[in-house]
C-alpha cells in the first residue's frame, strides 16, 4: 500500500511563493516518475512538473517553467514542487502522483495520488 499526503497549499499574493510537499509511506517509489499535476475549476487535470526515474531530468510545463521546481529528498521520502511568482492563474488543486515508468502527461499512467492540497493567489 501506498500513500501519498500533500501539504503546504494555502492563499497567497500574487509575486509570492508557496512550497508544497508530497510525503509518502509504503513501498519504495525510486523505480517511478514523480509528478505534479494541478486541476482548476472546470479545467482538466494537468501535468505541472515532473521528475524522471532514470536520470533525475525534470519537465515543467511551459506555463510554470522558471517559476516551479520539483525536488525530492530521498531520506524523507518526501517530494517538493517550490513555486515562486505565483499568479492568479496558477490556482487549482495541486496533485502528487507517482507510479508511472517514465514522465508521462496522462493522468492514467499514474498509479497512486495524493488527495489534493489547495493553492489560492489572489489580493
Amino acid at each position: 500500500q501506498v500513500q501519498l499526503v500533500e501539504s503546504g497549499g494555502g492563499l497567497v499574493q500574487p509575486g509570492g511563493s508557496l512550497r508544497l510537499s508530497c510525503a509518502t509511506s509504503g513501498k519504495a517509489l525510486n523505480y517511478y516518475a514523480i509528478a505534479w499535476f494541478r486541476q482548476a475549476p472546470g479545467k482538466e487535470r494537468e501535468r505541472v512538473s515532473c521528475l524522471s526515474n532514470s536520470d533525475d531530468s525534470t519537465t515543467d510545463a511551459d506555463s510554470v517553467t522558471g517559476r516551479f521546481t520539483i525536488s525530492r529528498d530521498n531520506a524523507k521520502r518526501t517530494y517538493y514542487l517550490q513555486m515562486n511568482s505565483l499568479e492568479p492563474e496558477d490556482t487549482a488543486v495541486y496533485y502528487c502522483a507517482v507510479g508511472a515508468l517514465y514522465c508521462s502527461i496522462d493522468i492514467s499512467h499514474y498509479v497512486w495520488w495524493g488527495q489534493g492540497t489547495q493553492v489560492t493567489v489572489s489580493s
